[in-house]
């Protein structure tokens, strides 16, 4: 299964005089062709495409008034409060909230790659809530915090800046160069699938801006998946997410020309390779046994991308709000700034 192109998504935050979110509209484009293998549906994946089953049909659903609150593909941002029908099921305080999704038939076969849409929607929310924070002059952590209402998302949040030592300040840093290399960090955190995990991240990464390549310095991660009975694994799970979350920022890439998908090798969709130059992963982890067990999968590799990105930002002034973030979209990105 391939993953297709990059979804359209819109993220459009309103602040008040006093630099505080006000109202969140959130409106979002996801193609999508096959799905989840099953007994039902064999046709759903390539292989048993090619054995003469067809995939499950697509079947466009008419907007209705919600019923229920429900964010499982990570679609509203954590700073909102979810409220549907009277209940409030987010994370946030900006009450004044709108989230659309558009779900249509893809060209492309698409499929189940580890925490599918929800990093894409992660991608645009914590990078939108950096220019937010950006525009009024906020420290990004410090901006983050202050649009947060659930204790854990916060605790998990607080856990990485200082594990990370933060150095709380607006983005960009001041006096950040126009050539050579520069220096910067960023942060992103969600609570996954609205129920399902809380996760933050610091990253920290150099950016060569003659060439635009990127080396990754570190991560620092911090999860609470409720009780923790194995550490060693959840430091497993986090530090695979956080790697592959790495791959799928920094190189990987479905490509296509009038006819066909063209990457179709290793080299033609290039990951992280064995032998790769990594970061340091520094992973946080808070124990709540007294809590239910959520996941720890797919969080961190949620993170990855809107992570990096904050730091692109933070080291050169430029946004990128395409990934992967290869050389040459970077320097793109670093002509057109101010």
């Amino acid at each position: 299964m391939v993953a297709a192109a990059q979804p359209a998504r819109t993220d459009t935050p309103a602040l008040d005089a006093s630099g505080t979110i006000v109202a969140w509209d959130y409106e979002a484009w996801t193609p999508g062709l096959g799905g989840r293998p099953g007994y039902n549906n064999p046709g759903n994946v390539i292989t048993g495409f090619l054995t003469g089953a067809e995939p499950a049909p697509f079947a466009a659903r008419a907007a209705t008034d919600p019923n229920n609150y429900a964010n499982n593909l990570n679609i509203a941002p954590s700073y909102v409060t979810g409220n549907v029908n009277g209940r409030s099921g987010g994370t946030g305080n900006i009450r004044s909230e709108r989230v659309l999704t558009h779900n249509l038939r893809s060209q492309f076969w698409t499929g189940p790659l580890r925490s599918p849409e929800r990093l894409q929607n992660t991608f645009a929310h914590e990078s939108i809530m950096d220019e937010a924070a950006f525009a009024v002059g906020a420290d990004p952590v410090a901006f983050r915090l202050k649009h947060l209402s659930d204790p854990r998302l916060v605790a998990v949040v607080k856990a990485a800046a200082e594990a990370a030592r933060w150095d709380a300040r607006p983005s960009p840093v001041r006096g950040a160069k126009k050539s050579g290399v520069a220096r910067g960090r960023g942060f992103s955190c969600v609570l996954y699938e609205g129920n399902n995990g809380y996760s933050a991240m610091v990253a920290e990464l150099d950016v060569d801006q003659e060439s635009g390549k990127i080396v990754v310095r570190r991560f620092v991660v911090a999860q609470d998946c409720g009780p923790i009975s194995n550490p060693d694994g959840l430091k497993n799970q986090l530090e695979g997410g956080v790697l592959q979350g790495m791959s799928r920022a920094l190189t990987e890439e479905v490509t296509w020309d009038a006819t066909k998908i063209t990457s179709i090798d290793w080299r033609t969709y290039p990951p992280l390779y064995l032998g790769a130059e990594l970061p340091v992963i520094d992973s946080v982890l808070i124990n709540r046994p007294d809590m239910r067990a959520t996941g720890a999968g797919e969080t961190a590799i949620t993170l990855v991308a809107g992570a990096l990105g904050n730091a692109i930002f933070d080291a050169t002034g430029a946004r990128i709000r395409e990934a992967p973030f290869t050389p040459a979209r970077i320097k793109a990105a670093l002509a057109t700034r101010a």
